[in-house]
């Protein structure tokens, strides 16, 4: 009977569904409208068209001093419109020198499905786009016949199984007033002891749906939602350097991040760590022996490994190109292998933000191991090949308004030379003996890091920590503020000696080429033989000389 009523409902959706166009469905007819009208009085013809729909629900609560400083509710629709004239062997997205195409306008979309609108807009964002991808592909074809014949002769486009998947809409469910009580009273807390001179905590949630339509037949409709909760805190030390220091939870929906408790905690840890950066002694130009925690490990490898296997990266000649003819070779040591796996939601409970079903190609996510026990197998590819990898493995991303280029997910770093963290530290001290070093470092947390890939400029990233330790020889060890850890990547990967046993999470959003993207990355701590660090600029300022407002408005959070 079950069944029965079940496969009846099922055919008065389908009735209701013909009668009532979807975003999709208009998409889709629309789509395939253009795309006929172009291949017959087009001239070149478009191979491929493609729209892509991000709807977006975005909340922000942000509150400093105990009070709500802002407050923001907003739902958008946008339209990427793609567009290929030429062949797959060579079309309008070919790279020429100091050029990188870029047609996207993320132009808006009604929220409401009409067909009208919805059309209109469709319509004249493609006239416009196959006007430029003509006009750019007489660019690039002359290109091809002044230029010299580039090195990686790889086509411009691969080919790629059409995809079909629909799954409904998920609206954003909190409870606005719930969250707008609990970061004042948190922000009430970080602000309330007196080092503290600035503070804030912002509460940001987002329900996305995208849509895909291509004239190759994909039809995709899938959700992806965000939460997090963002606690910074800036002080300044004595010597004028302002100290700033945070900590972020990062969940899929608000209901899985973290109660009270935690939060205050992470913010009694914050307030403490500020106050002890405060009267920590300046760290000075250092090269020798470390130990990077989990989380800063992830950065580590996010910098100087991640970026430089996309796979846009080998073919662009004005890309230092670090791995481009590494395929089958070793380029970690060989108890290390390096996936990325979007299709992996949570590890031990931590929720990974680099998680989606399809990349923004519209090609199924998988997990794609890069590195197997130090050797290099593959890159990671949208649908623009390289030499040796000639199909995408899901990983083509991009934020709307962008183009899409080849980006990391979650990247996983798994380790056979595994030691317990008491070991890794015993090791940690005996290499600062052996290299009679005055002390050792010990990266405990990091806020992020930046990395130069461009043939131009030095090939070197640099890694930015929060807090650091110096490990003398006896064990003891004492924080330091103000150092950057820097180096360059080739010579940082020979370096890492082993790896400690158990994983840690950083989530966050990586910013390159095509724009912003949420990205996770997971490691255990690392023991380095050498690694080099900087100091950072500092300012001249010294703290207030007035004394700090009476805090009784504070007191109770």
């Amino acid at each position: 009977m079950r069944r029965l009523l079940w496969a009846a409902a099922f055919a008065l959706a389908g009735f209701a569904s013909a009668q009532t166009p979807t975003l999709l469905d208009i998409l889709t007819a629309e789509l395939d409208r253009n795309f006929h009208a172009l291949k017959e009085k087009g001239d070149p013809p478009p191979y491929f068209l493609a729209y892509a729909v991000w709807d977006t629900e975005t909340h922000l609560l942000s509150a400093s001093l105990g009070v709500l400083e802002a407050r923001s509710a907003n739902r958008s629709r946008v339209l990427d419109v793609t567009v290929r004239v030429g062949t797959p062997q060579l079309d309008n997205y070919r790279r020429l020198a100091g050029d990188r195409p870029r047609f996207a306008g993320a132009v808006a979309l009604p929220l409401d499905d009409i067909p009208a609108p919805i059309k209109r807009i469709a319509w004249l964002e493609t006239d416009r786009i196959y006007r430029e991808a003509v006009q750019r592909l007489i660019r690039v074809r002359t290109s091809a016949q002044v230029k010299p014949a580039e090195e990686d002769p790889s086509p411009d486009f691969s080919s790629e199984r059409p995809e079909q998947y629909l799954e409904a809409p998920s609206p954003l469910r909190f409870s606005p007033e719930l969250f707008e009580d609990r970061i004042r009273r948190w922000s009430a807390a970080l602000s309330r002891p007196r080092h503290v001179l600035a503070s804030n905590v912002t509460f940001w949630a987002q329900q996305e749906t995208k849509y895909f339509t291509s004239s190759e037949g994909s039809r995709l409709q899938h959700n992806r939602a965000l939460a997090r909760i963002v606690l910074s805190a800036r002080g300044r030390a004595a010597d004028g350097m302002e100290l700033t220091i945070g900590e972020t939870f990062e969940a899929e929906t608000p209901e899985r991040l973290p109660g009270d408790k935690i939060v205050l905690q992470a913010i009694e840890r914050l307030t403490r760590n500020l106050a002890a950066l405060e009267k920590a002694p300046e760290a000075e130009p250092f090269a020798g022996p470390a130990i990077l925690s989990g989380r800063a490990a992830g950065v580590f490898f996010h910098e100087i490994f991640g970026h430089r296997i996309e796979g846009h990266r080998q073919k662009d000649e004005t890309e230092g190109q670090t791995f481009a003819k590494s395929l089958g070779l070793q380029v970690l040591p060989p108890f290390l292998s390096v996936i990325y796996d979007p299709t992996r939601r949570s590890l031990n409970g931590v929720d990974l933000n680099g998680y989606y079903l399809y990349d923004d190609e519209g090609v199924k996510a998988r997990p794609v191991v890069v590195v197997e026990n130090g050797i290099l197998k593959t890159f990671l590819m949208s649908r623009s090949p390289v030499r040796g990898v000639e199909r995408s493995n899901g990983h083509g991303r991009r934020q709307p308004g962008f183009e899409v280029v080849s980006r990391q997910s979650n990247l996983i770093v798994e380790s056979s030379r595994r030691v317990p963290e008491s070991r890794l530290r015993q090791m940690l001290l005996e290499e600062i003996r052996r290299q009679n070093k005055p002390y050792g470092l010990f990266f405990e947390e990091v806020t992020g890091g930046f990395t130069q890939t461009g043939r131009r400029g030095v090939q070197a990233f640099a890694v930015i920590p929060i807090l650091v330790y110096r490990v003398y020889p006896d064990g003891r060890q004492e924080l330091v503020r103000g150092a950057d850890i820097v180096g360059t990547p080739l010579a940082s990967f020979s370096n890492i000696v082993a790896t400690g046993d158990k994983l840690e999470v950083f989530n966050g959003f990586c910013g390159a080429e095509s724009g912003s993207i949420p990205v996770a990355s997971v490691a255990p701590a690392l023991l380095v033989s050498e690694i080099e660090i900087q100091k950072r600029e500092k300012s001249q300022d010294r703290p207030p000389l007035l004394p700090r407002p009476d805090l009784t408005p504070l007191e109770t959070p």
